[in-house]
């Protein structure tokens, strides 16, 4: 099993992050690597929404890389599948309050099967380098006024 997490600390309120993860549309604003992105069903930042995702994979090629939202939890909590490419991680946004501050943790989980397994480390590394992204999140987020 590969897992990995990564915490920052917003300094923006639990409700203003939560809304801005939650539609799936925002994510090419703070994650490298995204060449397309809309949704394909559902609401936007609905539970049950699909968004259809295009990736930049090895030597540039396009990986779909479709993920559906699982749970919602206002201002707490975020969970997503992956449902189409050659990884399937389950992941989420985990927040909490921290006076006028919000932590935000994201994790990823993925259990290769098959041959799959056999390349646990080079997952492990390729899901440490997403989670790490949440710095960019910090930044976007930090730089948009409050008024948005």
């Amino acid at each position: 099993m590969a897992f990995a997490e990564y915490e920052v600390v917003v300094e923006r309120d639990a409700m203003t992050v939560y809304q801005f993860l939650q539609d799936g549309l925002n994510l090419p604003s703070w994650r490298e690597g995204i060449r397309s992105i809309e949704l394909w069903s559902g609401a936007v930042g609905a539970n049950g929404a699909v968004y259809q995702q295009t990736l930049t994979g090895p030597a540039g090629r396009p990986i779909a890389a479709d993920f559906q939202i699982t749970q919602l939890r206002p201002g707490a909590e975020i969970q997503f599948q992956v449902v189409a490419g050659p990884a399937r991680p389950h992941g989420g946004y985990y927040l909490s309050t921290e006076g006028t501050n919000t932590r935000v943790r994201f994790a990823l989980e993925f259990r290769p099967k098959g041959l799959a397994g056999l390349m646990d480390f080079m997952i492990q590394r390729t899901m440490k380098a997403e989670v790490a992204q949440l710095e960019r999140l910090k930044s976007v987020l930090e730089a948009r006024s409050t008024e948005q």
